[in-house]
């Protein structure tokens, strides 16, 4: 063996030994990029049946079972629900302003009352949502969605005094 091969072969087991060393000194750090970033933090939501008028203001529900959840009363402002299920939740008096829900399904929740100004609803359904005296002022829904809603509309809401069926631009 000529003397740059033995050099050479030393100079691979040491990086290899320096590789090793490095990682058991240096613990590997959760790898975050594994995780979608818009699930990362949401084994800290702690989410539980009753989240009855607590601040979720801003929190990400995304792609998460939220069936007969109840939110009623909860200052849910910017949070966005994309993806989630949303069947049979209790959403009555929620702040929903600036919500994102894109492709939710809402069958049978009880929206009534709830504040939907500026929400972003598109590809949502809600299929036997009870939406008497919700503010859907300036939320952004589809054509489809809007004739659904409109056939339903009913009611004043409480804080905002604007009608529903007004607020859907029915």
């Amino acid at each position: 063996m000529s003397f740059p091969s033995v050099l050479f072969s030393r100079f691979r087991i040491f990086v290899v030994l320096l590789a090793l060393l490095l990682i058991s000194v240096f613990p590997l750090q959760e790898v975050l990029a594994k995780t979608p970033p818009e699930i990362r933090n949401q084994d800290e939501l702690q989410i539980s049946q009753d989240m009855h008028g607590k601040d979720l203001n801003g929190y990400e529900f995304v792609k998460l079972d939220l069936k007969n959840v109840d939110f009623g009363e909860a200052d849910l402002r910017a949070s966005i629900f994309n993806n989630s299920q949303l069947q049979g939740a209790d959403l009555r008096s929620a702040d929903l302003e600036d919500a994102v829900a894109f492709a939710c399904d809402f069958e049978g929740a009880d929206l009534r009352d709830a504040n939907l100004t500026q929400a972003l609803l598109m590809e949502s359904s809600f299929e036997g949502a009870l939406i008497d005296g919700a503010d859907f002022t300036d939320a952004v829904v589809s054509r489809i969605q809007q004739k659904q809603l409109c056939s339903i509309a009913d009611g004043t809401n409480s804080l905002s005094g604007i009608d529903t069926s007004y607020s859907l631009g029915c």
